[in-house]
């Protein structure tokens, strides 16, 4: 019978499951080979950006990128052949996401990825799959093709939401009305226009004076849960405060731009059937 896959799983809230009560050299050495040597371990943690002081603290005292940096680090050491990533670049840093980037680009078991970084999926992946309407199929593209797609999709959702358009031959006719009119007639057909898509930019106003106030928070939000010692076990609800407003914020920022998105679409087909 074939081997079973080793299967090596990080989620966005993996590092819940480390014990904080131990350091990175002790989590690491209750799953290493008893005949591995610390020198190996230490090595190991030191391409993780664990400094030796680091790699004897308890873990309850990381801020929530070295906490990933860890839970990555313990995964990574048990070799799996398939490795599911679910957001992994989250909390981490730059350095550390080049350094993810590296190992995965070297890494020789099947990768499964979850992600919306971008240079990520590029940098990494070789198939791309698309989940669409309850299916799921490989996309024959790339990330910039992708973009392509979805576009077109919102703009026949968009469609098919509205109403009825009037048939093409009398756009067509209206335009070519509208280019015998002369100046006044043009500018009070501009002032048409305009009246027309104002509930739209009114409501694309509003998208982006939200997103203008989420995304500052959000910030701050990363920069303090980068703080050491929000950690620590006198500071819990201080930690999950921060942290459930960190997961609305985000949720709103994805309402406000997915309908931002929506509304420039319909903008522009409105302006293209003038």
């Amino acid at each position: 019978e074939p081997d079973l896959p080793n299967i090596g799983d990080f989620a966005q809230h993996q590092t819940h499951a480390l014990d904080g009560n131990a350091s990175p050299m002790l989590q690491l050495a209750r799953i290493a080979d008893k005949k591995i040597s610390e020198a190996s371990l230490r090595s190991f943690l030191g391409s993780f950006g664990f400094s030796g002081e680091r790699m004897d603290t308890p873990s309850e005292r990381f801020s929530g990128g070295e906490r990933a940096r860890l839970a990555l680090a313990l995964i990574v050491w048990q070799r799996p052949n398939v490795l599911i990533l679910d957001e992994p670049t989250n909390h981490l840093d730059l350095d550390m996401r080049h350094a993810l980037t590296m190992a995965l680009q070297d890494f020789e078991g099947a990768v499964v990825l979850v992600s919306h970084e971008r240079q990520l999926i590029a940098s990494v992946c070789d198939e791309l799959l698309l989940v669409h309407n309850g299916q799921c199929r490989e996309f024959d593209g790339d990330l910039t093709a992708y973009a392509d797609w979805l576009r077109q999709a919102r703009i026949e959702m968009i469609k098919n939401g509205q109403k009825p358009a009037e048939p093409v031959k009398s756009q067509v006719e209206v335009k070519a009305t509208i280019s015998r009119l002369d100046k006044e007639a043009q500018r009070k057909e501009a002032a048409r226009q305009r009246e027309l898509s104002r509930p739209i930019r009114k409501n694309i106003e509003k998208c982006e004076t939200q997103i203008s106030k989420v995304t500052p928070r959000l910030a701050e939000i990363q920069s303090l849960l980068g703080d050491s010692a929000l950690y620590d076990a006198s500071r819990k609800n201080d930690l999950l405060k921060l942290m459930n407003e960190q997961t609305e914020l985000k949720a709103k920022l994805e309402t406000a731009e997915e309908q931002m998105l929506e509304l420039m679409m319909e903008l522009e087909s409105l302006e293209q059937s003038f």
